[in-house]
This record gives C-alpha cells, structure tokens and sequence, in this order.
C-alpha cells in the first residue's frame, strides 16, 4: 500500500504532501490544475523516465519520494540487490537535477533506476491513458487468467528446464562435426601430456622446490645442522651439558627451600628442548642427499611442470582439471554416436512430459477462460459497454514456441458494437475503454468466482488516470461501484472528473491549482466531509454553488455509504 507521497520543485508543484489510506482514494480539481502530475511524479519513482524538463523553472532541482508498505517480495528485490530493509515499509526517493543528472535512493542508500523497475510491480501497477495498452500485453493477459484461475505453472517450467537443458546437451554435440574432430585431435594430445606428466599431487610442485632449495645448499645446510648438533648436545660444553649440571644443583636447592621447585621444572622442560631440538637437526643432515644426480633430476621436472602450468593453468590442481575435462570432451567424441543416441531418447521422454504438462495447463486456462468471459462480460456491460468479451487460449504446439509458462497465446478479445466481430483490446478499445476494460477484469480476478480462498492482491496498489473520460451518469455510478469493490482488496489511487465516482472515496484529496508570489503553483489537500461535499457540488454545477447542487453532493455522498 502507498502511505506516502511528496513532490518538491517538480512542473508546477512547490511542495507537495499527500498522505494515502486503505481503499478508494481519489484525486479530483479543476481540468488543468495538475491531477496527472502526481500520477507521473509516481510513476517516475517506479522507475519511469526523468527529464530535466520536469524541474521547476528557476529551481537547481526537483525531489520527489514516497512511502510504500514492504511486501515479502520487495524485501526479496532488496536483498537480492544489497540493500537493507526497513522493518515495514520501503522508501523511494529521485533526485532530479536542472542539468541532466539524478540521483536514486532506496530507504536512504544509493540505489539504480533498474532496481525501481524491479521493485515497480511488486509495488504499484498504474494504467494512465497512455500506458494502459503497453502494460496489458499477451504476457500480462496470460498472467492475469492464472491468477483469476488459481493456476499454476511450475510443473511445466521443470518439465521445459528439463527438455532445455537436453535439448542443448544435443545441439553442442550435434554441432559441426569437422570441428570437433580437428579439436578432438587437440583434447587426445593435451590428455595425453598431461597424463605422461604423471602428477602425482596438487603440491608436488611445492614439495620439489623445497627439497631443489636443500639440494642446491646441501653441504652448507649439513654443516649448519651438524655444528648446531654439537652445540646443543654433543661438545663436552654442550647446552645439553650445561644445563643437566645446573638442573642438579637446582634440585639439592630446590630439597631445602621450595622456591626452588619452579626453576627447577623450568630447567628439566628447557633441557627438553634442546634435546629435542638436537636430535632434529641431526635427523635432518643425515637426511641429506647430496647426490647431484638427484638435483638435476629435480630441476628437469620443475620445468616439465612450469612447462604444463603455462599451458594449461595456474597451479598444478587446473592443470590436473584440465586434463580431465580433455579425456571427457575426447570421449564424448569418441563416443558420439551412443551418446547420441542416448540423447536424443532422453530428449523426446523430456518432449514428452512437457507436452503433457503443457496441454494440462491450456486445458486449466480454457476452462478459466470460459469462467472469465461469463463474470467478465457482465463486468464490463455495467460500465456503459454493451460489450461481448472472450479470453481465447490458442495453444502453440510447436517446439519453437515452448516457454516456462507453456505455450499458450492468450489473447482478450472484444467486440464493443453489436455485429462486430471480436478483434484484440488495443484494435477496438480507446483509452478511455481500455482503462474501463481493465478495471472490470481486475474486479474480476479479485472477486473470483465465489472461491473460498482469498487471493493475496498483486500489486498492492493499482492506480488509474482519468478512468471516466466518455461516460456518465448510470455508468459514472457503475464505475465508482466497481472501483468501490476493487478497492475492498487492495488500495486503489484513481483521478475522476465525475461526482458520481467521487461520492465513493475513502479518502478525497483535492488538487488546487493557485498562484502566489507571480507563480503558480499546484497543491493537493485530503478533505473533510463538509469540503467533500462542497467539492462534488462544484463537480456537478461549476464554481457557483447552488442550494440544489450542494443537496444533490450530499445525496450523492449518502448513497455511496
């Protein structure tokens, strides 16, 4: 739900607040005074279109922001993008500069135009007489049915992930057969060196440049090794030596005054030590293989490996993978023709199971489709369109057509004059028809079909510009029910130039358009019922209020609760 909206510098508005409600809210003014401004300014901050051209003359900047209640899938888009949510609500806000530039934020961090186009319809979905036939495409007609219908589409979207993934496992290994065999005389080389190699870890490259170290140093690692040795063991004054004369005369000490016990069992640990110490070193230089054989040995290698690491990888653990992946590439093309033929078996079970998954799923959508044109038509003919309707499901068989969601088109079709045939909504229906349109199969979906179970309303908030150009009267009423009842699900923003919609708000803002200081300038204010009825008089007589219309405002107004 939209909780807030604001607009600073922005066309004709200074500053602009308007704080929204639960259900209808509706926006009426004077023509001109600046209605769809605020519907632009909402659908800029969904990641429509700025321009410099929307600052305010003389103004280095326009700002605007609202407030929306956060869903679970806007705190999904969020995450998905690394930004933190707040705990229930989520803030839009553009900067737009006099120069060009602007700035994006999300609940005060810096964000992309992008991520409000990701968030837009989990948030808000606006049909403006310009946009309703763009945003109401075969896509979103499809979508619209299974969600009327209760549909879902996941089976066919593991069946088609499945035939996919085949599908191109095939046409890799079905690709030009020249070429793979002059690379699979390349894959069998490179195994094969790579297997000569005979590798026998990860790290072997690491072990051998440690021992070439010792090798390379050999005579002055066994001498460094060997005096330490004498030094701390075998000298007559060894360390060793030194230090088990001094620990015994630290324990006669230690018999008479026990503030020698601590000493003494630092002493016995450091003889330890260094016995430990000794006997390490003299293991290590009688392990030395001076051998210059060995050396050379060692050498050769090394550069047998630096040779395989420039060739196929880093470290030895990618020259290892590479090699592997080699010796599969060769036997899938050494083996082509079982592997083929294994294929293409795999792939007309998975052609299969898609097909049946696919033709339960155009069976479901008929079936809704029957159910929609019966509550649809009778929808829409209450909106002053003595209309024929039909939400036709034309199922696309062929493998080229295969999608996620099927391969059905549905298409809504409508007739909106008796002998016409039924031709596509953007074919017959003007604007002012379209927005009429859409919001009798909204009514529809939402009302279903005395199904128990209450759908969770998407997007939350629907917005519609001018939904009653071309109507009046009965119809006026009709409308205003309808968005009534629309409203009664999910909130609803609507301009309307009729009292008879008007009488129906929840909450009614005004939008006055004035002049102050030289300039003009727009501001939206919500209305009390004394203002209320004040204004739907005005809508019904113009500016000069009449006992009459101020009767018939209140009338209007009565009838609506």
């Amino acid at each position: 739900m939209l909780l807030e909206l604001r607009a600073e510098n922005y066309a004709v508005i200074d500053r602009a607040v308007a704080s929204f409600g639960p259900g209808l809210n509706l926006m009426t003014g004077e023509t001109g005074a600046g209605k769809s401004i605020l519907i632009d300014a909402l659908q800029v901050l969904l990641g429509g279109k700025a321009s410099s051209d929307f600052v305010r003359h003389g103004e280095e900047k326009a700002i605007l922001a609202c407030v929306f209640e956060l869903t679970s899938g806007a705190a999904a888009i969020l995450d998905a993008n690394g930004i933190d949510s707040e705990e229930d609500h989520v803030l839009l806000r553009r900067e737009i500069v006099a120069n060009g530039k602007g700035r994006v934020f999300i609940n005060n961090q810096p964000a992309t135009v992008a991520v409000l186009r990701q968030l837009a319809p989990e948030l808000a979905l606006v049909h403006s007489q310009g946009e309703t036939l763009g945003s109401f495409d075969q896509a979103q007609q499809r979508t619209l049915l299974d969600r009327f219908g209760e549909i879902s589409t996941e089976a066919v979207a593991a069946a088609y992930a499945k035939w996919r993934a085949t599908s191109s496992k095939l046409a890799e290994l079905e690709s030009d057969e020249q070429d793979r065999l002059r690379m699979a005389d390349l894959w069998r080389f490179q195994a094969r060196e790579i297997e000569q190699a005979e590798l026998t870890a990860e790290d072997e490259d690491e072990q051998l440049d440690r021992e070439k170290r010792v090798l390379a140093n050999s005579e002055r690692l066994y001498a460094a090794a060997m005096n330490a040795n004498e030094l701390l063991y075998e000298s007559e004054s060894a360390a060793e030596t030194t230090l088990g004369s001094a620990l015994k005369h630290l324990e006669d000490l230690a018999r008479f005054n026990d503030r020698f016990s601590g000493p003494a069992q630092q002493l016995a640990a450091a003889k330890a030590i260094v016995e430990d110490v000794a006997a390490e070193v003299r293991e290590f230089a009688e392990n030395i293989n001076a051998s210059p054989g060995r050396l050379e040995d060692i050498e050769d290698r090394l550069a047998m490996l630096d040779r395989l690491k420039r060739k196929y990888g880093d470290t030895l653990a990618e020259v290892i993978a590479f090699g592997e992946d080699s010796s599969r590439k060769l036997a899938e093309v050494e083996n082509r023709d079982a592997i083929l033929i294994e294929l293409k078996s795999e792939q007309q079970k998975d052609a299969a199971s898609y097909r049946t998954a696919a033709s339960m799923l155009t069976a479901a959508r008929r079936e809704a489709g029957k159910r929609l044109e019966k509550l649809a038509v009778a929808q829409i003919n209450d909106l002053a369109m003595q209309a024929r309707f039909a939400a036709e499901v034309n199922p696309q068989e062929s493998p080229e057509h295969w999608t996620s969601h099927g391969w059905d088109l549905v298409d809504y079709r409508i007739a909106t004059n008796a002998g016409e045939p039924l031709k596509p909504l953007e074919e017959v229906a003007s604007g002012g028809e379209m927005s009429r349109i859409m919001l009798a199969l909204k009514v529809t979906v939402e009302e279903g079909s005395g199904r128990k179970k209450k759908k969770t309303p998407l997007p939350r908030t629907l917005v519609f510009d001018e939904i009653d150009i071309g109507i009046g009267g009965r119809a006026a009423e009709a409308v205003g029910r309808k968005l009534k009842t629309l409203s009664s699900g999910q909130q609803v923003l609507c301009i309307t130039h009729l009292p008879q919609i008007a009488a129906f708000a929840d909450q009614h803002f005004q939008i006055v358009k004035s002049e102050k200081k030289g300039r003009t300038q727009t501001e939206i204010c919500r209305m009390g019922d004394e203002e209320r009825t004040r204004e739907i008089a005005r809508m019904l007589s113009g500016e000069v209020l009449t006992e009459t219309s101020l009767k018939h405002a209140a009338h209007l107004l009565e009838m609506s609760r």
